[in-house]
């Protein structure tokens, strides 16, 4: 097939071209100038500056055949060095990570395109940088941040996020955070947990959102960040105290008191968070909050996936009609409550209208019509029944929507409500569940996680 052959008609696009004359035709050879400039770069033809990337503190050297015009069009930086220049050589010093990706650099500024793998993502964001090649920087933020649950050998998401700290990228960095503290379960058993920084560490340990199966698994994963990392003191202090002990049930309490080589060596560090643990787990919610500041992180749960916090709820082709499920889980995490239990109703409900919204049936069985709507998925969890119990508690609910990411399942969503994902107005909002291939679908089917978890409330002083 001829360049010729290449050619390709397309209806008039929103260019100024087109909208000068009413009902043109744009004949576009754009992707033939790309190719064409392509061949040049590889070729060399017309070259009138090489480019002799210098790896730092190494001998190798690099050398691009290359153009000014191209060069100068695409960076400013380029149209500086270039202006500057005194031979027909540029000679540019790079760390080894960049100049490794250099000429994909290059070629990016005469395509206008770039293949990308995971590792390569932070150095060509640096030259992205460095050259100031703003429309590469873009492209490159929004990849990492695509490219999150992707798997790589060694992890990648904590170097994103450190990267991201550097740059002042704070949409890849909020982004990084969300996923680590979304699937920080898995983030434990992979590479890149013993990579998490000081300051990484403390800001997963101060949130509440954070997903993983118990406060144990956290601080059992601490532990072991500690061992590996050796921080200085009072960094393992501050970790230390950022651990929820009263969520920790008190025979495990004891046992680590016993048995974690951390705990035994830094026990004065922590001694009046287990004490006040202690008393939490010796009384009820309702006369600790007598006494005690309840609504301190310290008496705060997390989203944990174990047993006696939830269940796990499949829903297979969930938009053929509402559905139904019940679980138990435990009153509180209080040792006091430890044999309570309460049994939660679950309806979900596909294309759920408000009242307002369904048609209304006349006592002559005609139907009044009602504002059209197709509805909305909707989540309702109740309790079974009603307790004095519950005094000095609301239990706020969490459903944690999974989703299969570059062939991972990780966290896609999360929603916190009282009764109704209602209250949110967002939950699945901008989820198709009708296409099979939806993105908030695994294998057709929906995955969600529903988590129960006690707040606490101060509703009683104590008499002076």
């Amino acid at each position: 097939m001829s360049k010729q052959d290449d050619l390709q008609c397309a209806p008039a696009g929103p260019n100024p071209d087109s909208m000068l004359e009413s009902g043109a035709t744009v004949i576009n050879h754009s992707m033939i100038l790309v190719q064409r400039l392509e061949a040049l770069l590889v070729q060399g033809n017309g070259s009138d500056v090489t480019l002799r990337v210098q790896t730092l503190h190494s001998d190798e050297v690099k050398v691009i055949a290359a153009h000014a015009l191209v060069l100068s069009l695409q960076s400013e930086v380029f149209e500086g060095l270039l202006h500057s220049r005194n031979s027909s050589s540029l000679t540019l010093r790079e760390p080894m990570d960049c100049a490794a990706v250099f000429d994909k650099f290059i070629r990016y500024l005469y395509c206008g395109e770039i293949a990308v793998q995971l590792e390569q993502a932070i150095p060509l964001h640096k030259l992205a940088s460095k050259y100031r090649v703003t429309a590469l920087q873009t492209g490159l933020s929004l990849y990492m941040t695509q490219h999150l649950a992707s798997d790589s050998t060694n992890g990648h998401v904590v170097s994103w996020y450190h990267y991201a700290m550097q740059t002042g990228d704070v949409a890849l960095r909020d982004s990084c955070l969300q996923f680590l503290s979304w699937n920080l379960s898995s983030v434990f058993h992979s590479g890149e947990w013993g990579s998490v920084s000081d300051d990484l560490l403390l800001s997963l340990l101060q949130r509440s959102d954070l997903i993983l199966q118990s406060e144990l698994e956290l601080f059992e994963a601490l532990e072991a960040w500690i061992g590996q990392n050796q921080p200085g003191g009072l960094t393992i202090e501050n970790s230390l105290r950022a651990v929820r002990y009263a969520m920790i049930s008190p025979q495990q309490l004891f046992r680590l008191q016993k048995q974690s080589p951390v705990l035994l060596k830094y026990h004065e560090s922590v001694r009046d968070l287990l004490y006040m643990a202690f008393q939490f787990h010796s009384a009820s919610p309702l006369q600790l909050a007598k006494y005690f500041d309840v609504n301190c992180s310290l008496f705060t749960p997390r989203n944990y996936l174990s047993a006696a916090w939830g269940s796990p709820w499949i829903i297979n082709n969930p938009t053929r009609d509402d559905r139904s499920t019940s679980f138990q889980t435990q009153l509180g995490p209080s040792g006091h409550d430890a044999s309570k239990k309460v049994t939660w109703n679950a309806l979900f409900s596909p294309r759920w209208l408000p009242v307002s919204l369904r048609p209304v049936y006349t006592e002559h069985g005609a139907i009044q019509a009602a504002r059209s709507d197709n509805g909305h998925p909707r989540i309702i969890v109740t309790p079974a029944t009603s307790s004095a119990d519950f005094a000095g508690v609301s239990f706020q609910k969490t459903v944690i929507v999974a989703a299969r990411q570059q062939g991972k399942v990780v966290v896609r969503h999360v929603y916190n409500f009282h009764q109704s994902t209602e209250e949110t107005g967002d939950f699945l909002a901008e989820a198709d569940l009708q296409k099979r291939a939806s993105e908030y679908l695994i294998d057709s089917s929906l995955y969600m996680h529903i988590v129960v978890k006690p707040i606490y409330h101060s509703l009683i002083k104590a008499k002076k």
